[in-house]
């Protein structure tokens, strides 16, 4: 994770001024405050985000979506995967976070089998407890995929994960640690495809460490998200999951119920009926670009180009 970073700032709306604080990762987990987090003010929004540059993206445009209608935001970006900013959002040290429809169904109810987008969602709607609400789902989506290099594909003629189930203990497959428990993960794919992999290796979430795997052979599969940049910059092939392994992935926000007010769901509802998986991919080659824009620039410029600032 990045060095902490808090940087407190104040922007005049046309009728509100507002305090707009950025934490990122750091030492320790961005919940972390003295003894352990704690709920914010009940007039500020305390957005959170996992630890890969789309979803800290999202939060980024969430935050600034938010406070440029005069709404107080603190930023807590960069926190970890889902098992370590879920249990923020149940004691409010966190109030909203970007979030995807499938995985997020799985986390709450490992048995769901819902996959298409409406019928995720909806299900979603009933699995969240009291306190969280999800407000509307963009069409954007982003989905876990198992990914080879173009010569592991061409070498067992695989286009989807099912051609190359025969040949999975014969390869070893890379991804952030969570994945080897998760529902989707390593237990979902022996279990809907008969594949079994030779051996695991601990990574990052899609990241430069499984980047690097998957390119000089450490491993020969790996868990990287479909609109990531480097699919199509490295020549890597996503593999078909013709059996829906992996649910409907659009992305969504995620918020304690007592911060979604009509005003704040306005906000959101509107950054999602202008969110698409293009959208997303551009947002993503962005970002990995020659420059390497911080993510609230390139969070501020879609916002911007989109009529949302």
């Amino acid at each position: 994770m990045r060095r902490s970073l808090i940087i407190r700032t104040t922007a005049v709306a046309a009728t509100a001024a507002l305090a707009l604080t950025a934490c990122g990762g750091g030492g320790g987990s961005p919940l972390s405050s003295g003894s352990g987090g704690s709920a914010a003010p009940s007039s500020t929004i305390i957005v959170g985000s996992a630890n890969f540059t789309e979803n800290s993206i999202l939060a980024e445009i969430y935050a600034q979506a938010l406070a440029a209608k005069g709404i107080t935001v603190e930023k807590k970006l960069s926190i970890g995967s889902r098992e370590a900013y879920y249990p923020g959002l149940q004691d409010g040290s966190i109030d909203l976070i970007p979030e995807y429809t499938g995985v997020l169904l799985q986390y709450i109810n490992k048995a769901a089998t819902e996959t298409s987008p409406d019928d995720v969602y909806a299900a979603l709607q009933k699995a969240l407890p009291p306190t969280l609400v999800v407000t509307d789902k963009s069409a954007a989506e982003d989905k876990d995929a198992v990914v080879v290099t173009k010569e592991t594909a061409a070498k067992y003629n695989a286009k989807s994960i099912a051609d190359l189930a025969p040949h999975c203990g014969q390869i070893t497959f890379g991804g952030p640690p969570e994945f080897q428990t998760r529902p989707d993960g390593i237990p979902g794919i022996a279990k809907t495809y008969n594949c079994t992999f030779k051996d695991y290796k601990s990574l990052d979430a899609g990241g430069p460490l499984t980047i690097a795997a998957l390119k000089n052979g450490d491993v020969q599969a790996a868990d990287i998200f479909t609109t990531d940049a480097s699919i199509q910059a490295d020549g890597f092939v996503a593999l078909e999951d013709p059996k829906s392994n992996f649910a409907a992935q659009n992305v969504v926000p995620l918020i304690n119920k007592a911060k979604a007010t009509d005003a704040v769901k306005q906000v959101l509802n509107a950054v999602s009926a202008k969110l698409t998986t293009d959208e997303l991919l551009t947002l993503n080659s962005t970002a990995a670009g020659p420059t390497k824009p911080a993510v609230d620039v390139v969070a501020k410029d879609w916002l911007t180009k989109n009529g949302l600032l």
